[in-house]
């Protein structure tokens, strides 16, 4: 009856949100934008859900790269969230971001943004080379071609990075629908940002109304 440790729990992890912003995601083709912009919404609800230790990182936002996705906004408002803007590719190599991300105190990190071959792969073998473990929301993810995304999946994978989807994320920090405190919110986002899930839901809980 024990779950294994292998599995992300609301307090055993740091979410960590990387350059979802619009000069990037203009080139991104390994996903559509509004796959990719729902994935995002759920993984920033889930985490706000669930009280997650989140962290957004953007690049030259105000010279070159723009505003983070309003997705992230909604949950995240930059007046409220200390969005840490870099000049490097890698997010570890910044001292304020390598800060937030460590002082967190948690040795499980979950990585999303864009490009996921330059601003994913070089915080999560950074993260893996300093003894964490890295998980990588694949589909919350994207690059400028097919190819580019899936070798840097691929390379990160073979160094030892944990792959997840983003529906995974929400439900596995769900774990238990008799879980009633966040039961409804979680169902709500999916009905959302879900998709075919999400109308799914959306139709069981109106038939259930009529049975």
């Amino acid at each position: 009856m024990k779950p294994s440790l292998e599995l992300l729990s609301p307090s055993n992890h740091a979410l960590v949100l990387i350059d979802f912003e619009g000069q990037m995601a203009f080139a991104t083709k390994s996903i559509t934008m509004e796959e990719l912009r729902n994935n995002v919404a759920v993984i920033c609800g889930a985490s706000k859900i669930f009280n997650v230790p989140t962290i957004v990182t953007t690049v030259a936002e105000e010279s070159f790269s723009g505003p983070v996705f309003p997705e992230i906004e909604t949950y995240y408002p930059q007046a409220s969230t200390d969005y840490i803007d870099r000049t490097s590719m890698n997010t570890w190599e910044d001292e304020a971001a390598y800060r937030a991300i460590t002082g967190t105190g948690k040795k499980k990190l979950v990585l999303a943004g864009l490009w996921t071959g330059v601003c994913i792969v070089g915080p999560a073998l950074s993260a893996l080379a300093e003894g964490y473990e890295v998980y990588v929301i694949a589909d919350a993810c994207g690059d400028v071609s097919q190819e580019a995304h899936e070798r840097a999946m691929q390379r990160m994978i073979h160094m030892g990075v944990k792959p997840i989807t983003a529906v995974q994320y929400l439900l596995e920090l769900q774990r238990d629908w008799a879980r009633q405190e966040t039961y409804v919110a979680v169902t709500d986002l999916m009905k959302k940002h879900g998709g075919s899930y999400g109308l799914g839901i959306h139709y069981a809980h109106n038939m259930l109304k009529h049975g």
